[in-house]
């Protein structure tokens, strides 16, 4: 099963460094975007092959977690990441405008960080949703009890989450950073 998530995300990059190479550099711009619309195609990929294996008998483990994790984040994060690709490609292979920067400071800051943190909010229930899928698909609590346990991946999902609140939107809002802006 790692093999199978280290491939999604060699494939994931593969797929959006070749779509963007031919869309810029070669111009071929048609299979560009075929190429970039390959990128869900390997996060379902990851998940048929996560659940193959769990309704084949195998016991569920850290590592069938990962993939639900990595599916929730791909999905929610993965246009975000093409596009940030797509704006530094544009930019130095097709004279595009400069890339854009995130804010570094006032209103904007502080929506960029609830807007981040709420990406986050959604992978994560993503992630949790596709290990309830799981535990449908295997049948039997005893064998996805890892997913759940106090040591497993919902638990975790719950501490990125805080841990991304606290240092993210929680931190920007109250930091004063926005008051040094004004001055």
């Amino acid at each position: 099963m790692a093999a199978v998530i280290a491939a999604g995300e060699i494939g994931f990059w593969v797929f959006v460094v070749a779509g963007l190479v031919a869309r810029y550099v070669l111009r071929k711009g048609r299979a560009g975007l075929v190429l970039l619309a390959m990128t869900p195609v390997v996060d379902a990929l990851v998940l048929v092959g996560t659940m193959i294996d769990l309704s084949r008998g195998g016991e569920a483990s850290g590592v069938h977690g990962l993939a639900a994790v990595y599916l929730g984040f791909s999905v929610v994060f993965g246009p975000a990441m093409i596009r940030w690709a797509d704006e530094r490609f544009a930019y130095r292979f097709a004279g595009g405008p400069p890339p854009r920067r995130r804010p570094s400071g006032g209103p904007e800051r502080v929506r960029y960080e609830w807007r981040e943190w709420g990406k986050c909010v959604l992978a994560c229930a993503i992630a949790a949703s596709v290990l309830l899928v799981l535990s449908f698909v295997v049948g039997s609590p005893e064998r996805t009890r890892v997913l759940w346990a106090d040591g497993g991946w919902l638990p975790r999902l719950g501490v990125v989450t805080g841990i991304w609140f606290v240092v993210g939107p929680l931190w920007t809002t109250f930091s004063g950073t926005e008051a040094k802006d004004r001055s």
